[in-house]
């Protein structure tokens, strides 16, 4: 788990965990914090409750990590027109405001609200479910992640990306490296990620 500054490029803080929770990424900005350094915002990927946690500092939701979400629910080549249609949103995030992007997804959304709506009847439990989950899914997502997706736009002065790209590209180069080290061992391993985070 690795904080990195966006203004200077420098690791702030890193850590070696099983999995990612909410708890550790608290832990670090109360660690970063703990050093002297003041957080002026934080861009992160999309976890489930994590934006909630920083009330006092402005968080945007990496727009790219958002377009990823979608994908994953309606692939790259959907079906169906509102599919087709709400990836094309999804696409146009990293090149909107917050008002366009808003507008779009109202409209899309009176325009496919009964197609959305439609349900299906399980003949054997005769029970009713949702025929499009994971486009409702997908349309959930985009409205759930709204009020962090342009904080970057809100907050112009703290100059904040909106994206995680500069750690995502550090990450791809640090894969691509371990690759050609294939056989050390994990102290090894865990020295060489040192390494790589220090230069």
């Amino acid at each position: 788990m690795v904080f990195k500054d966006s203004i200077t490029g420098k690791i702030l803080f890193k850590q070696y965990v099983k999995y990612e929770t909410n708890n550790l990424y608290l832990s670090g900005i109360k660690e970063i914090t703990r050093r002297g350094i003041s957080i002026q915002s934080i861009v992160c990927d999309g976890r489930k409750g994590l934006f909630q946690l920083f009330n006092d500092i402005p968080v945007q939701m990496c727009q790219f990590h958002q377009i990823q979400i979608v994908t994953r629910y309606l692939t790259r080549k959907p079906k169906n027109a509102a599919s087709i249609e709400l990836r094309a949103i999804a696409l146009s995030l990293t090149n909107s405001s917050r008002t366009q992007f808003e507008n779009q997804l109202i409209q899309w959304q009176n325009k496919h609200q009964s197609y959305l709506n439609e349900r299906t009847i399980n003949p054997i439990t005769n029970k009713s479910f949702y025929t499009h989950k994971r486009l409702r899914s997908a349309w959930h997502s985009l409205k759930r992640n709204l009020p962090w997706l342009f904080v970057f736009e809100e907050n112009k002065e703290l100059m904040i990306n909106n994206t995680t790209n500069a750690l995502d590209g550090m990450f791809a180069d640090l894969k691509n490296k371990l690759r050609c080290h294939n056989g050390l061992s994990i102290q090894r391993k865990k020295k060489f990620i040192d390494g790589f985070f220090k230069a």
